[in-house]
């Protein structure tokens, strides 16, 4: 997937401000492991940039493309990290413009595979 240039700056600072109201158990785990530096970069490339991408350019593929790009986002997602993302999908804070015009049913197709991807 081509990805969207948007800055992993702000895809950072989304997340941090996520983070500061996720509840527990999910604030532990998830606060734990993005203190390290590998794994925020690994979940910033591979699970929230790819988000990004699907949100941005969501609005103006045709169902086709849309639905070849999700299923190629082939990753799995820790409960915890589901609940980092849930908001960014649902339009919440500096990414609101992105999920403006977005089709619903895309919005509920990323929420289905953000669940489906969850691990148990």
């Amino acid at each position: 997937m081509k990805l969207f240039s948007f800055p992993v700056f702000a895809v950072e600072k989304a997340v941090a401000k996520r983070l500061l109201s996720l509840q527990a158990p999910h604030k532990e785990w998830f606060a734990q492991r993005w203190a390290q530096k590998p794994y925020r970069k690994a979940f910033v490339e591979n699970k929230a940039m790819p988000l990004v991408t699907l949100l941005a350019k969501g609005k103006t593929w045709d169902a086709e493309t849309f639905t070849a790009e999700l299923a190629a986002w082939d990753v799995l997602f820790h409960p915890a990290e589901a609940e980092v993302l849930r908001p960014l999908i649902e339009g919440d804070g500096l990414l609101q413009l992105m999920q403006k015009n977005i089709p619903a049913e895309r919005v509920q197709a990323l929420l289905n595979h953000l669940d489906s991807r969850c691990q148990p």
